[in-house]
């Protein structure tokens, strides 16, 4: 538990085939059901403090208990931490977020001012706002802050009860891109 943002609420891992990585996590590990957006309607990016190109994203997230999975795709060349992870790393785990419903700038502020970056951040929909924070001292420790604004923090609670109750049928479940 942070004494600053709370208890992290998710684990994103960066993927070439979400395809491939829902039915492993569903089939090998029991997780699901997953809900997967095959395109998320990025409508706003930045990359370090630059408007920039959108990047192309499927994403998918299903609930281990109280924790949030996020498996994420990225299906053009646009520049991101999503890629540059790829490219230096490959795939696996790149970041832990924290949730906010109404601290989000007072919480960015924070990270800037012990230090962190900005990597990359926008909006994706009508949702609320993300931002992805790297620091020089921690290359491994990337946070993501996240916006419950928009209906995003009804849509995350759908997808907790979901796998409470989820029986191992319907392993994904494919949703509509956000509306832009």
């Amino acid at each position: 538990m942070s004494l600053i943002f709370g208890g992290a609420r998710q684990v994103g891992f960066v993927v070439h085939d979400i395809e491939k990585a829902m039915a492993h996590w569903s089939r090998a590990l029991g997780v699901g059901p997953w809900f997967y957006k095959q395109a998320v309607g990025t409508t706003e990016f930045r990359y370090y403090g630059k408007p920039s190109a959108l990047p192309e994203l499927s994403i998918a997230l299903a609930n281990s208990g109280d924790m949030q999975l996020e498996l994420i795709q990225q299906r053009n060349d646009a520049p991101s931490l999503y890629l540059d992870s790829l490219k230096h790393s490959g795939e696996g785990a790149q970041h832990i977020a924290y949730w906010t419903e109404d601290r989000y700038d007072e919480l960015a502020a924070r990270l800037v001012d012990a230090g962190y970056v900005e990597g990359h951040g926008g909006r994706m929909g009508q949702r609320g706002r993300f931002g992805y924070y790297v620091h020089a001292d921690l290359p491994s420790g990337m946070i993501e802050l996240s916006e419950l604004s928009g209906g995003k923090g009804g849509y995350f609670k759908q997808i907790a009860h979901a796998a409470e109750h989820w029986d191992g049928s319907d392993p994904v479940r494919r949703m509509a891109a956000n509306p832009r």
